[in-house]
């Protein structure tokens, strides 16, 4: 059976870390999926086999997985209050709101890989039209990091997109 060990560790330690999750997140769905979503990793990783300390390693995927998805409800709930503060008239529909939604999920995830200063920095520039050495000036960076940044950023968009 290739997945013997793997269902081994998933009997052994899924209800520990469904509770460890549960005590982390504020929904039992939201616990239930991120535990799934942790075997899930574990299954891609192909380290079933080689764990010596299992719950270390489920709880470092489960960790990574609680910090990505705190940060994508800190994204839309920025892009929800920007939202409520523009005038009705010009207030996106639903559909335009769920695709919006879709896209900065998508833009996250495409980013998720960089370091937060690098992200950051594309953001600015992107997001806010903001010029190099704004940049710079701005996260107290030189204007050669801040160009640096930005062409990670760009070589990571392009890769992720070639791929």
């Amino acid at each position: 059976m290739p997945h013997s060990h793997l269902d081994q560790l998933y009997r052994e330690h899924h209800a520990w870390l469904y509770g460890w999750l549960r005590r982390r997140l504020c929904k039992r769905e939201d616990a239930a999926d991120m535990a799934q979503d942790t075997f899930l990793g574990v299954l891609r990783s192909g380290q079933a086999e080689q764990l010596r300390e299992p719950r270390a390693y489920l709880q470092t995927l489960a960790k990574r997985m609680l910090w990505d998805f705190w940060r994508r409800q800190e994204l839309e709930r920025n892009y929800l209050a920007a939202l409520a503060e523009l005038p009705e008239t010009c207030a996106p529909s639903e559909e335009e709101l769920a695709l919006l939604s879709e896209a900065i999920l998508l833009l996250d995830q495409l980013l998720g890989d960089l370091p937060d200063k690098v992200r950051h920095a594309f953001l600015l520039n992107r997001l806010e039209g903001m010029t190099h050495p704004q940049i710079a000036a701005h996260l107290g960076v030189s204007l050669s990091t801040v160009e640096r940044w930005i062409r990670q950023a760009l070589v990571h968009c392009y890769l992720a997109n070639t791929q």
